[in-house]
């Protein structure tokens, strides 16, 4: 992958994230491609990530999810989520376990 993950504090970060779903699709949020970056600093993890429509009804949920699933493994670094509409989602930003789970 080219998102940073051969670092194994960015890939932890993945790997939390990959377990908050988007309970409309069923498809977790790495897969879907909705995080942008990842920082992890000593102090701060920082994740950029977007939703598939402005209008999502479960984003609140969503960001509250990815929030908690980061801050158990961020090892008393301050966590900051930030949502972000641009670029905005396009479905061939899924990866390919996603688009076969959704029929693509």
């Amino acid at each position: 992958m080219s998102n940073g993950t051969e670092n194994p504090k960015i890939k932890a970060v993945y790997d939390a994230l990959s377990t908050v779903f988007d309970p409309e699709v069923g498809v977790n949020i790495v897969d879907l491609g909705l995080i942008y970056n990842v920082i992890y600093e000593e102090s701060k993890i920082s994740v950029t990530l977007t939703l598939t429509s402005a209008g999502c009804p479960m984003g609140d949920q969503i960001v509250e999810e990815a929030q908690q699933a980061v801050e158990k493994i961020a090892q008393g670094a301050e966590v900051a989520i930030e949502l972000v509409w641009e670029p905005f989602w396009r479905p061939d930003m899924m990866s390919a376990e996603a688009k076969k789970i959704l029929g693509w």
